[in-house]
């Protein structure tokens, strides 16, 4: 039952995103903020950094959440998951309120399998960490938030380089420091 509904939230998710990809367009690109809705240290590029962060960051503690939940984990990695859950569940929290203050809509859809954004783990591979146990679980889940921390750590650097937005662009730098680090120690733990 859970890797169905897991299935069904992903198409869901899919679905969503493409909507929401949609209606980014509406928010004029270059900054000009044509659709009037941006205050003007806000621009397009910090609305998409954090509509597309906040499903990433969900996606990251829901692997968390099934590696803690599988029997026979490395104690060290129970406790790199346990420190991902802490750090990015108030990440999300603060980037709600950003959208909310921005009049910007969150990416509908929840979290689940979002292929196609950089890092997010397929629902293939989300059900194979579910199902895995001890060792196997332990890789699966290594490999996978390396591969979703490089894809995190590129959406900060793109919004360093295109966003205009202070706390975005100070959020962003914490990203790509935070899970380097853990890529690296990640590393270390695979070999």
């Amino acid at each position: 039952m859970r890797g169905h509904n897991r299935r069904i939230l992903g198409g869901i998710a899919a679905g969503a995103i493409a909507m929401a990809l949609a209606s980014c367009t509406m928010i004029d690109p270059g900054g000009m903020h044509g659709s009037g809705d941006l205050p003007d240290d806000v621009n397009a590029a910090d609305v998409m950094f954090v509509q597309m962060m906040i499903p990433h960051h969900e996606q990251a503690i829901e692997m968390a959440e099934l590696v803690l939940d599988s029997p026979g984990i490395d104690p060290a990695v129970i406790t790199l998951a346990t420190e991902i859950k802490a750090a990015q569940g108030p990440e999300i929290v603060q980037m709600e309120q950003w959208l909310d203050a921005w009049g910007q809509p969150s990416m509908p859809g929840g979290h689940g399998g979002h292929g196609g954004m950089d890092g997010m783990l397929s629902d293939d591979k989300l059900q194979r960490l579910a199902d895995a146990e001890g060792e196997e679980a332990t890789r699966l889940f290594l490999e996978g938030m390396i591969e979703h921390h490089e894809g995190a750590i590129d959406m900060a650097e793109d919004v360093i380089d295109d966003g205009q937005n202070a706390a975005v662009r100070e959020l962003a730098d914490t990203i790509i420091v935070t899970q380097q680090a853990e890529i690296d120690l990640m590393r270390d733990l695979l070999d």
